[in-house]
């Protein structure tokens, strides 16, 4: 559905994308992480066809930008990190504004009005100006815009800025709805939606990536992956509670961020779990909790895009 070969875009002496290549599938919903100024949105905005690429190709639904660009954009849903809205509109009026842009008329355009509007949850706002709508809302009406002509691919930059954790949720499930007809890019710098939501994670960082996976994968990187995590009751010495995890065979290390709390991470990221669980009954510990830890992404991600010290 997406294709991105050798994509790179200058701004004069600044290369801001250098040489992208990846593909997404239909039904997949592709989380696109990167530190501040790493080239997610210029990237998309290529991808859409609002940016010329300074060298490579996007093809979305088979068609080139270079050849078809209009047709291209009938095919893609954008919804720009800031999202411009004619505030003196309101959402109704907004929204018919750009069903007219697609050709949509008469009571096809009434139907793709209020399918977006229903999809979007804009029904208490409906007929209120824009700029008297909350931030929440007027990202909902910049979603809402995104949708209204059914798009086969939706390009998502930062979906859920400004979103209570209620609205989060919502926009969420949306797009867990539409996920399996569609194809989703989505950027965002908030790690659990990726968790969430995306199929595959990529993380680029000045411009190239730099990891590629599932989240499960990336989160396989992680010192984290597999460590286990303990709180022990009282009347324990947590000096030769210390000593005694990191003398497993298993335990490469061991830190003790509380009292009675211990984190013992594994070596090479294997398994611990049964090792911890025997020392913890052999030394009678009382066990209030015992975690184990999938692996972290905010921690993978500092990894891969920190400069180097």
């Amino acid at each position: 559905m997406i294709e991105v070969e050798g994509l790179s875009k200058r701004f004069g002496p600044i290369l801001a994308v250098d040489d992208l290549t990846f593909s997404t599938p239909k039904g997949e919903v592709l989380g696109f992480l990167g530190p501040n100024g790493s080239g997610k949105s210029t990237t998309m905005k290529m991808i859409t066809g609002y940016l010329t690429p300074t060298a490579g190709t996007v093809r979305v639904c088979g068609i080139d930008s270079r050849d078809k660009p209009i047709e291209l954009r009938k095919r893609i849903g954008y919804l720009p990190e800031c999202a411009p809205l004619y505030a003196d509109m309101t959402p109704r009026g907004f929204l018919r504004f750009v069903g007219q842009v697609h050709d949509f008329r008469g009571a096809a355009l009434d139907d793709a009005v209020a399918r977006a509007v229903e999809m979007t949850g804009l029904a208490p706002v409906t007929d209120q100006p824009i700029d008297t709508l909350s931030k929440g809302y007027k990202r909902r009406v910049g979603v809402a815009q995104a949708l209204i002509h059914d798009p086969e691919v939706l390009i998502l930059d930062e979906p859920t800025d400004g979103l209570d954790p209620n609205q989060k949720h919502e926009v969420r499930s949306l797009i867990r709805r539409m996920a399996p007809e569609k194809t989703i890019i989505l950027s965002t710098h908030i790690l659990e939606e990726v968790e969430a939501l995306c199929t595959r994670t990529i993380i680029i960082a000045k411009g190239r990536i730099v990891a590629s996976g599932t989240p499960e994968e990336l989160e396989s990187r992680s010192r984290y992956h597999n460590a286990v995590s303990l709180r022990l009751g009282d009347g324990i010495d947590p000096d030769a509670a210390r000593q005694a995890l990191a003398g497993l065979a298993g335990v490469a290390e061991v830190d003790s961020p509380a009292a009675r709390r211990f984190v013992a991470f594994p070596r090479d990221g294997q398994p611990i779990l049964d090792q911890v669980a025997r020392l913890g009954r052999d030394q009678g510990w009382p066990m209030e909790e015992m975690v184990v830890e999938r692996g972290r992404l905010d921690e993978v991600f500092r990894s891969i895009t920190r400069p180097a010290a």
